[in-house]
């Protein structure tokens, strides 16, 4: 089922950028531009999403850098 007719964006495709850490209507626009042109999809987008895990998220909440902690884990992933 399409989410984004602008751009053709598949539930499937939103679900899949989630897993891969997309956890705000932002970054889904980042990865595939879905809610970037008409905006109709981002409250779907956000339903989608919901409040599930997001370690972003978790460390935004707490207060935490998330950038730097983005950039800490990059760098981990690179090293394995």
């Amino acid at each position: 089922m399409y989410i984004c007719s602008c751009f053709g964006v598949t539930e499937a495709q939103v679900k899949e950028h989630a897993a891969n850490g997309a956890c705000t209507p932002r970054q889904i626009a980042s990865a595939c531009k879905a809610g970037t042109d008409c905006g109709s999809c981002v409250r779907r987008i956000q339903a989608l999403l919901g409040r599930g895990a997001c370690p972003r998220r978790e460390l935004a909440d707490e207060g935490k850098p998330v950038l730097a902690d983005l950039s800490a884990t990059a760098e981990l992933n690179e090293a394995a």
